[in-house]
């Protein structure tokens, strides 16, 4: 990961990996798992290896992986992919005014490494956009040591994971520790009544949906937490005083 050095040496880059730390163990058991499950489902090493490199996706690989294996349609495995990763569209919209000021290509870098848990403590961190471009460089430094030890921690337990499958049995159980750190994720982000529904919605449509083949309970149950939360939305008082305010 390249990374300009006003940004390795800014304060702000330590805070943010000292943040991530106490969240790494649980990034790594989840990436270990990954890599083990990858080779375990007959994907070749250099495959395996090639996705644990360019594919920073833990959730989407996890979902794509048996369907690649199944020999389903492509458009099922991307729209699988799709799915699972459309919370990024709601994280870069909230980014995009903290970003907007780099070039593309830092841009297009950021949205690449952010990832669940760095967007919860960037945004816990920086509430509001900053003002001044001592405040923005705070900022970019922080996102990039968070993601900058996320990223690492990620690849390298993919990578160790697929090199040493062979001798991890499954039977460690080590996705246990890696949806522990989901969970954590996911109450993280439940800060609101609505938040709180659409995860509860999700979490009913995918076990109730859980006999439909190529893991399409997944594309039902963001289905259904998006159209539920957003026919809520329009009954919210904050939308009712907006829809008054055109009408008056």
């Amino acid at each position: 990961m390249f990374l300009r050095r006003s940004l390795r040496e800014h304060a702000e880059f330590k805070a943010g990996m000292g943040d991530m730390w106490p969240q790494a163990p649980g990034i790594f058991a989840w990436g270990l798992m990954t890599g083990v499950a990858m080779v375990k489902s007959g994907m070749s090493v250099v495959e395996a290896l090639a996705m644990a490199i360019l594919v920073f996706a833990g959730s989407s690989q996890l979902a794509a992986i048996p369907l690649i294996i199944a020999g389903a349609p492509m458009w099922i495995i991307l729209a699988t992919g799709f799915c699972v990763n459309l919370r990024f569209v709601v994280f870069s919209l909230h980014l995009r005014p903290y970003l907007m000021h780099l070039p593309r290509w830092e841009r297009l870098t950021h949205g690449y490494l952010t990832a669940d848990m760095t967007y919860v403590l960037f945004t816990r961190r920086y509430p509001k956009v900053g003002e001044t471009l001592a405040e923005h460089q705070a900022q970019e430094a922080y996102l990039a040591g968070n993601c900058f030890l996320n990223w690492f921690t990620w690849v390298s337990a993919s990578v160790l994971g697929v090199l040493l499958a062979n001798f991890i049995p499954t039977a460690w159980g080590l996705g246990y520790a890696g949806i522990l750190c989901l969970v954590g994720i996911l109450c993280s982000l439940a800060s609101t009544r609505l938040r709180v529904l659409a995860a509860a919605t999700a979490g009913v449509a995918g076990v109730v949906a859980y006999a439909l083949p190529l893991k399409l309970n997944i594309v039902v149950a963001i289905a259904a937490a998006v159209l539920l939360c957003m026919s809520m939305e329009k009954f919210t008082p904050a939308n009712n005083d907006r829809a008054k305010g055109k009408t008056a």
